[in-house]
């Protein structure tokens, strides 16, 4: 099996929740020794659901175990000098330092970057926070909504006439630790050319904020802002309930597609019409299009009109259920979905590497570590603690 792309690389991983986590489960997977530290606890993400069958437990936590693939597990209480003094062994062996704590924390510690730089000058440590390390919002908490919502990107998603809303789960967490981990291996590069480290401030608003693009560049050009949209708009590009689930049809008509193929297509004469047969026209008779649209897909069977869509060249998506995804023929094909077996859950799937490379391929080669599962690995055989150290450190609480 060739070695991963990252093989070698020793990353400290002092992140918990989403975004810090997923950050590091992308260096992991190809092939970074990545080390995670937990407080005694455990990891906050241990407890959020969903959980394998509805069972609450460390080990249970569905997020926490796709968040931590591939990674070693040690527990260590930061706020003791032997835990401090521990975790600068493993700084001084290390390339990269992940950790989203909020921004005060780190340096409440004598963690912050300075500190770990006088240790190990070639160190690349990366910063997660919710608005940065500077700036009046600093210190401001915040979650996965409040970040779409200062990040500015609720506001466009929704119906106009109802309240903005954002995309479900923890899309503002991945989004951040797909920047982080980028981030990351930036610097490291750097750090490979130069020998010298640097300090990655990530800020999950500003994460948001970068899809923004075209809303930005058009308001600062022009003065418009953009808004959510009506169901009904003479846009044909909407989610359409058909006879057995939904379909986001989009036949193409901004790139100048006659309308009448539009109409054979769905077998809809009463869309012949003047009422509809321009871009005007349909703007002007928008509610009346909608209604007879949803009155057509209604008909209409959603993965039969996805294939016959796109032999016609139509962009169509059909919204597919997680059942749906699973058993999607795209997905099996390149084998996406990969089976990962956990000593307490047994074996479970999980999505798989978001790209590939056949070169240094990503590879599911452990599940996410049990609380503590390698302290004696890490702290024995790694720094160099002999049983009797362990068992003095575990007394003292501080592994």
């Amino acid at each position: 099996m060739p070695q991963g792309a990252l093989e070698g690389v020793k990353v400290l991983d002092l992140t918990h929740h989403v975004a810090g986590p997923y950050s590091t489960k992308l260096l992991a997977d190809f092939g970074a020794d990545v080390v995670k530290v937990e407080q005694a606890s455990g990891d906050p993400a241990r407890r959020i659901p969903p959980f394998y069958h509805d069972e609450t437990g460390p080990d249970k936590s569905l997020l926490f175990l796709y968040l931590n693939t591939n990674k070693q597990g040690i527990t260590l209480n930061l706020k003791t000098r032997q835990g401090s003094d521990l975790l600068m062994e493993l700084v001084r062996d290390s390339d990269i330092l992940v950790e989203n704590f909020s921004p005060r924390v780190m340096s409440s510690l004598g963690l912050d970057y300075p500190s770990l730089k006088e240790i190990n000058p070639s160190l690349v440590m990366v910063s997660i926070a919710n608005f940065g390390q500077t700036g009046p919002y600093r210190d401001y908490k915040a979650n996965d909504i409040v970040e779409y919502a200062l990040g500015g990107l609720m506001y466009i998603f929704g119906g106009y006439h109802r309240e903005p809303l954002k995309h479900a789960l923890h899309q503002a967490q991945f989004k951040a630790g797909t920047n982080a981990a980028s981030a990351a291996l930036i610097a490291l590069y750097h750090q490979r050319l130069t020998g010298i480290g640097q300090h990655v401030d990530v800020s999950i608003q500003e994460s948001i904020a970068s899809a923004l693009r075209d809303v930005v560049n058009n308001y600062t050009n022009t003065g418009a802002i953009r808004r959510r949209q009506p169901n009904h708009s003479g846009d044909l590009t909407r989610i359409r309930q058909t006879s057995d689930g939904h379909i986001l049809p989009n036949p193409g008509m901004g790139l100048g597609l006659d309308w009448n193929v539009v109409v054979e297509f769905l077998e809809a004469p009463d869309l012949a019409d003047d009422r509809f047969n321009t871009s005007s026209a349909r703007l002007a008779n928008a509610e009346e299009l909608g209604e007879i649209l949803d009155r057509i897909f209604q008909t209409k069977n959603k993965y039969e009109m996805f294939h016959a869509a796109n032999q016609k060249r139509f962009t169509y998506g059909v919204i597919q259920s997680a059942e749906e995804v699973l058993a999607d023929e795209q997905f099996k094909h390149r084998g996406y979905f990969v089976e990962i077996d956990h000593p307490v859950v047994g074996p479970i799937t999980y999505p798989g590497a978001p790209f590939l490379m056949d070169g240094t391929p990503w590879e599911a080669k452990s599940p996410a570590p049990t609380l503590g599962q390698h302290n004696d690995e890490v702290f024995g055989k790694r720094l160099g603690c002999a049983g009797e150290d362990l068992a003095r450190l575990r007394a003292l609480e501080v592994i």
